[in-house]
This record gives structure tokens, C-alpha cells and sequence, in this order.
């Protein structure tokens, strides 16, 4: 059996009870970083010397079918650094091996910082959508962002302390000055902080340097209705700046729910001065 273990996000009392009888009596972990897993064992009082297996983002895919099959025999327990496997950290490939293979998969849940930065915002938590690392160049960050610009869910985003500032100022372009945002900052840990503002308020506050493991959440567009016109009006805003007007309508079709192909016409009929039936 494979077991995906949940490990503290940063307060070491957040470890389960189960977290460490297991950790105590198994054979096998696999570990994204084995020097990170052995400071957790030490930092528990865990006596127990497992055998430590690395498995991360370079070489997971190469080591999934060993350690499914060391699974069959044994238990192997799966450890990232912080969190869950398998979200934003190595596991993924495994388990779909795992359950390619017949191999039973099982979690002992505990820590996420998605889960505890969502909880502490303020922000709807009913429905919410978990969007993993954001782009670390600045248009692809934008494309990204202006294709979530009309998702009405809350949003929730890892990122780096040496992008915050950078990201912040996209999502006040991307989404609007005014949008909701709260920004996590070492969560269970002795300098935990929560910011709350809007996107350009944060933007102003990170620029001058924020430090730690960063969770950023975003409040969900408000409900309302493009219409075709508006929707032309923002693929020539793009295609103004530089984008293709194909590109352009695809990306305003993603974020508005227009139709893509209306747009592109609509759009191509504008700028040529021709209506669609030709007068």
C-alpha cells in the first residue's frame, strides 16, 4: 500500500497521532527531500530508521514503478516537505501508477496551506478553485491571470516571496485595482501574517519586501454579464497591445464565456469597417 502523509505546514505540534505511529513502525518512505524527512523524524523523537527513498519533480516518473512494486509488498509511506503530497509536490505520478497498477492508495490527511490560508481570509470558502504556482514570467503571469479575470470562485495561488510584489501589481492590472486580495505569510509559524486589502494596497505593501512561504487568495469576479460589443472592445484593446487577434479572442472567449469565433469575426468586421452580413 502506498500512504500519502500529510506533514506540518511549519508548528511541528500539527503533526497527527497517526502521522507519527506510522512514521514510528514503517520500512519505506519516499521522500521529496531526505535531509528535510530526517529533521522531521528527529524533531518528533521518532526512533524509528526507515529506509529513505528521494522521489521529486526530476526524476518521480523514473521511480514510479519501482516503488509501486516495493507497494505490493509493503507499505511505503510518501512525505513532501510541507503539506500533502501530491498538491504543488511530488506524488501525482506515483499514485496514477499506483492506481494503473491495482496498488491501494490511502492518506493520512492533515496540514495544508491551501485549506488553512482559504479558512483564514475572509473570503468565500463555499467554492474555490486551487491554481498552484503562478507564471514566473510577466506575460505569462497576465495571460493567466486575464483568463481568470471573470472566474467567480475564490482563488488560491502559492507563490514566491521574490515575485509577490511583481504578481500583485499583475493581478491589480489583470483583475482590477479594487479586487479583494489576502496574502498568507508563514502559516503555524512564530511570524505567521495575514494581509488583507485590495490587489493595489498589497502591492504597495510587498513592494517593500515580503519574506517566508507565501499563500495568496483572491475574492472570485463579481457576477455579471459581457456582452458581444464589450467583448470586441476588449480583444482590440489586446490585439492593440501587441496579441493576435486570434489569441486575443481566444483569451477574452475564456474569460468572458463569449463565443470564440463570434468574437474573432465581430472583432475582424469592426476592423476592417464591414459588418457581418456584408454592408
Amino acid at each position: 500500500m502506498i500512504i500519502l502523509a500529510a506533514t506540518p505546514i511549519g508548528n511541528l505540534k500539527d503533526a497527527s497521532l497517526r502521522l507519527i505511529e506510522v512514521l514510528g513502525s514503517v520500512a519505506i518512505v519516499a521522500a521529496e527531500d531526505t535531509r528535510v524527512t530526517q529533521r522531521l523524524l528527529a524533531g518528533l523523537g521518532i526512533e524509528n530508521r526507515p529506509r529513505l527513498i528521494a522521489l521529486h519533480d526530476h526524476n518521480e516518473r523514473d521511480r514510479a514503478a519501482d516503488l509501486v512494486e516495493l507497494a505490493r509488498e509493503q507499505d511505503v509511506v510518501l512525505l513532501s516537505d510541507a503539506g500533502m503530497p501530491t498538491v504543488s509536490d511530488p506524488g501525482f505520478h506515483l499514485v496514477e501508477a499506483a492506481a494503473a497498477a491495482g496498488v491501494a492508495v490511502t492518506a493520512l490527511p492533515g496540514p495544508s496551506a491551501v485549506i488553512t490560508a482559504l479558512a483564514v481570509s475572509g473570503l468565500p470558502t463555499d467554492r474555490f478553485t486551487f491554481e498552484g504556482f503562478l507564471p514566473r514570467k510577466h506575460g505569462e503571469r497576465m495571460s493567466s491571470l486575464r483568463a481568470l479575470a471573470a472566474e467567480p470562485r475564490t482563488m488560491v495561488f502559492f507563490e514566491s516571496p521574490n515575485r509577490i510584489a511583481a504578481s500583485l501589481v499583475d493581478i491589480a492590472a489583470a483583475l482590477g485595482d479594487d479586487r479583494r486580495v489576502v496574502v498568507a505569510r508563514e502559516l503555524t509559524k512564530m511570524f505567521e501574517e495575514v494581509k488583507r486589502g485590495t490587489a493595489s494596497e498589497l502591492a504597495e505593501w510587498a513592494e517593500a519586501g515580503v519574506r517566508g512561504e507565501i499563500v495568496v487568495v483572491i475574492d472570485g469576479a463579481p457576477e455579471r454579464t459581457v456582452d458581444l460589443e464589450t467583448g470586441v472592445t476588449q480583444v482590440l484593446e489586446l490585439v492593440s497591445s501587441g496579441t493576435r487577434l486570434k489569441d486575443a479572442a481566444a483569451e477574452v472567449a475564456e474569460a468572458t464565456g463569449l463565443g470564440k469565433r463570434d468574437l474573432y469575426q465581430a472583432a475582424l468586421d469592426r476592423r476592417t469597417g464591414t459588418t457581418q452580413n456584408g454592408h
